[in-house]
């Protein structure tokens, strides 16, 4: 549907480049085979900033085109250096175990870090999938009542497992009063955006990992998730941007991270179909983020009256 809908509006733009050329020779010839009157004035005023309309909105079309082109060239060098990396670390974890005679101690060492890249490859594959699922259609079946606290607390632990992390690494603070979260939806979905954030906030933590989770309840309706990393941050006016299909935060330090940027904009749609919404604040470089998910309680009437948002088509 994207593509199709990509399509139409290039042939809509091309269309209209053709149109103003047209416009363009006919008030030519007309201004060069009419006498300078008037009501003649008035109509080349107007056609002329018909034009100048045309012109510019042509250019801010082109130019968001190259971003886009852009950020999706980004996307398949990230996703091509994501799985050839750990795939190149598997066959040469495999070519030395099938080539040179290994102590008990170092097979179960080179068996332990094939299963992490196998882990880390799956991972990739899912996201590109979910991504690609989560674009075309909402979901809204098999949606269950889920222990938001639970949850989170499994993610935490994945986390710390997946990385390696001591327990002070993420530390996930008791919910205020002892009460349970609730929410309505799809548990495999929450748990894909619970990790990612998490996966975030440990990726852009160069320094040191030292994440803060907090749930409460706002406004008596609304489960919120926050989660703090002290990392390197983001810079002004990129609070709204970073949850965009493929794009990067712009530097040498962020460039030098990598992702598929496609984390953050699941997050997002999963959200959004959750009938929830996900923001992100930072004081400022190397100053960290936190991002803050509310998602309605479950059996609240925002949970059972509100709209879902549309997706993003681009």
């Amino acid at each position: 549907m994207n593509i199709t809908r990509r399509r139409g509006a290039i042939a809509f733009f091309i269309t209209l480049g053709v149109i103003l050329v047209g416009l363009a020779v006919t008030q030519s010839a007309w201004i060069l085979l009419n006498e300078r009157t008037v009501a003649l004035a008035v109509l080349g005023f107007i056609l002329f900033s018909l034009l100048i309309a045309g012109v510019v909105l042509n250019t801010v079309f082109l130019v968001r085109e190259i971003r886009r082109n852009e950020r999706q060239d980004s996307f398949l060098n990230a996703v091509t250096h994501e799985l050839k990396t750990p795939i190149a670390s598997i066959r040469l974890y495999l070519e030395t175990l099938q080539r040179r005679p290994l102590d008990e101690a170092q097979r179960q060492q080179f068996y332990t870090n094939m299963l992490a890249d196998s882990d880390r490859l799956l991972a990739t594959v899912e996201q590109v999938l979910k991504a690609g699922q989560l674009g075309q259609r909402q979901r809204q079946q098999n949606r269950t009542t889920i222990d938001l606290g639970a949850l989170v607390a499994e993610c935490v632990a994945i986390t710390r497992q997946r990385h390696h992390l001591p327990d002070d690494a993420i530390v996930l603070e008791p919910i205020p009063g002892d009460v349970r979260l609730r929410v309505l939806g799809i548990a495999e979905d929450l748990r894909t955006a619970v990790l990612n954030l998490l996966d975030n906030a440990v990726k852009y933590s160069p320094e040191g990992v030292h994440v803060r989770c907090s749930l409460s309840i706002a406004h008596y309706t609304w489960a919120t998730l926050r989660i703090t990393d002290t990392g390197i941050g983001l810079p002004p006016n990129q609070n709204k941007r970073i949850f965009r299909r493929f794009y990067r935060v712009p530097g040498r330090t962020m460039m030098r991270i990598k992702g598929t940027g496609l984390g953050l904009f699941l997050v997002r749609n999963i959200v959004r179909q959750h009938d929830g919404e996900v923001t992100a604040s930072s004081p400022g470089l190397n100053k960290g983020t936190t991002i803050t998910l509310k998602l309605p309680l479950a059996g609240t009437k925002d949970s059972a009256a509100a709209p879902t948002p549309s997706l993003e088509s681009t």
